[in-house]
């Protein structure tokens, strides 16, 4: 789930627990916004989770062999930094 679906159910699940004042005999609309809104919050978490994983993968260790040499060469290089194939 990512952090805009998460901040989505949050929001919904607000207005129904918060701002609906319809009368269902078959479902309480506030219960299904309280649930709606935990579930924002997991999803919100697990966001900023993947978030966080995803930018300390983008650092990664690249190794290649000179041809001058024969050497093998590795350096740490960013993401944002190598080349485009």
């Amino acid at each position: 789930m990512s952090l805009g679906a998460g901040i989505g159910l949050f929001v919904i699940g607000a207005i129904l627990a918060f701002a609906v004042n319809v009368q269902l005999d078959w479902v309480d609309l506030s219960v299904v916004g309280y649930i709606l809104m935990a579930a924002g919050v997991v999803g919100i978490v697990f966001g900023i989770v993947f978030i966080t994983r995803r930018a300390r993968s983008e650092t990664t260790q690249r190794s290649a062999i000179d041809p001058a040499t024969g050497e093998r060469v590795s350096r740490t290089v960013s993401d944002h930094d190598a080349p485009l194939l």
